[in-house]
């Protein structure tokens, strides 16, 4: 424990950001980190709990009171080597995450939460500044070969953890670049594209080998027919050549079916899932060129889908320049502050305000698109309507429709499944949801009804956080090494 009074002592403090009008003039990072007296201070106010609900509430269980205590002792080297036990890449969720151990701390059930993730992020980027964050090269090889398909944070944990032990590991991703949605999703501004850029590195260094711009699925129409799912790929490798020729097969391919807007109009032109607008400016910002590029220059944008990925559609718009943005949430406005004794430890529904939002943007709540108007072929605005829940069920409020302009449309609702065809052509069994069915087990965990077919992340779980994805993919990986060699000294 840091210092026994410092929870009485210290508030929290936050990191900071550059300004907006600063900012939005490119997609750099511009949150400003904790500097070593403001992170020896927010550490203070760690009361090492005796039951560290923080701990818990990480889903990768990183051991928060014990590199806070390290880090009030400047011992940073060792904070690194505890933060690194659990998770492979504190720096993409010292960026990302939305932080469910601060939700858990024990100071948040009255006070405000230690700054948890800001520690975290400052712990990693001090730890590469220094040179400590080197290649784990394996003591030994198995001669075992293993496939991994989706480089997103699942794929990378587990190839990382598999090629440490000796295993021979290929990752396979579609697209031209590792990253999965890291890559082509999460916009430059909140996690620039070195972050993936150095660890891939890292790990060519262990071993793993890297296989971009390869689809796995089937030699026709490996997403489907039609599908929006970005794919640039340049071959295809069937399910059977991968069964030929690796010893275990781990998929990691995320949920990318993005859910759609059924509504009359919706073949107009100007109506884009986000997972088509966001990667194309990511590729850009990576220095290519993207033809017809989706922008938002001049327009009135609406982004239908109140999460994260509707705030990424916000932040890259307002930095395209849009006349206005105007974000939509069918849920009612949740209140500003949760009822921390009901809720506490767990996530709280409350109103969240990201910083894309403050960069300009109109936040409109229980609304329902009714129909997307156009003309000649192309979106003009929407019809909508407003809603109220009673009892659980959505009724629209009579007399509320109103018609709103709109030159772009995104569609940000989220994502329902993985791609099916892929599943299909592997011939793994799915659950209800559509994703890959496999358990967690401690025995067996993470293999599907195929023989030597695994699933974790997305993929298996459904949608979910980037820290999840670690979690799994490094679950995963202990399984995947048990079946190999009877046995497995991989952390779970």
């Amino acid at each position: 424990m840091g210092k026994i009074t410092g929870f009485m002592e210290h508030e929290r403090i936050e990191e900071g950001y550059k300004p907006v009008p600063e900012r939005l003039k490119n997609y750099k990072e511009f949150v400003i980190g904790l500097d070593d007296a403001q992170a020896n201070k927010q550490v203070a106010r760690c009361m090492d709990c005796g039951t560290p609900f923080c701990i818990s509430g990480c889903p990768v269980n990183n051991i928060i009171p014990d590199f806070n205590d390290m880090v009030f002792q400047a011992d940073w080297k060792n904070a690194i080597e505890t933060l690194h036990s659990t998770n492979n890449f504190p720096e993409f969720t010292g960026r990302i995450c939305p932080a469910p151990c601060e939700a858990a701390c024990t100071l948040n059930v009255n006070d405000d939460a230690v700054g948890i993730k800001s520690i975290e992020r400052a712990i990693i980027d001090r730890a590469w500044a220094e040179g400590w964050v080197q290649p784990q090269a394996p003591k030994h090889t198995t001669g075992k070969k293993v496939a991994v398909v989706g480089s997103g944070p699942a794929g990378m944990a587990a190839a990382q953890q598999l090629a440490r032990v000796g295993h021979d590991v290929t990752l396979f991703e579609k697209n031209d670049r590792i990253g999965g949605l890291l890559r082509y999703g999460i916009p430059d501004f909140k996690m620039e594209k070195v972050h993936i850029d150095r660890r891939v590195e890292q790990m060519q260094a262990e071993g793993v080998t890297f296989r971009t711009g390869v689809m796995v699925g089937k030699a026709q129409d490996p997403l489907g027919k039609d599908s929006k799912v970005t794919n640039w790929a340049r071959e295809t490798i069937t399910p059977e050549q991968l069964q030929k020729d690796f010893d275990a097969i781990l998929l990691t391919g995320g949920a990318e079916q993005s859910r759609d807007l059924p509504v009359s109009g919706r073949d107009l032109s100007g109506i884009h899932f986000a997972m088509e607008f966001l990667p194309q400016q990511n590729k850009v910002n990576a220095g290519d060129k993207v033809r017809d590029q989706l922008r938002a220059d001049g327009k009135h944008v609406i982004v239908i889908g109140g999460g994260d990925t509707g705030s990424d559609c916000v932040g890259t718009s307002n930095r395209h320049g849009a006349a206005s943005v105007t974000q939509f949430e069918l849920m009612s406005e949740p209140p500003e502050e949760e009822n921390r004794p009901m809720t506490w430890p767990y996530w709280p529904i409350k109103l969240r305000t990201s910083s894309s939002h403050e960069e300009g943007c109109d936040r409109e709540f229980a609304i329902s698109t009714k129909e997307l108007i156009g003309d000649k072929g192309k979106v003009t605005g929407l019809k909508t309507v407003r809603v109220e829940w009673k009892d659980g069920k959505m009724q629209e409020v009579a007399g509320s429709e109103q018609t709103l302009k709109a030159d772009l449309v995104l569609l940000a609702m989220g994502f329902v499944s993985p791609v099916s065809a892929v599943l299909d052509a592997f011939g793994v069994e799915k659950d209800g949801r559509g994703n890959a069915k496999a358990t967690t087990d401690f025995t067996g965990g993470y293999a599907t009804n195929v023989p030597k077919v695994f699933a974790a992340g997305d993929i298996r779980r459904g949608q979910s956080l980037v820290v999840w994805a670690i979690r799994e993919g490094r679950q995963a990986a202990r399984s995947v090494d048990e079946f190999l060699m009877g046995y497995s000294d991989l952390p779970r």
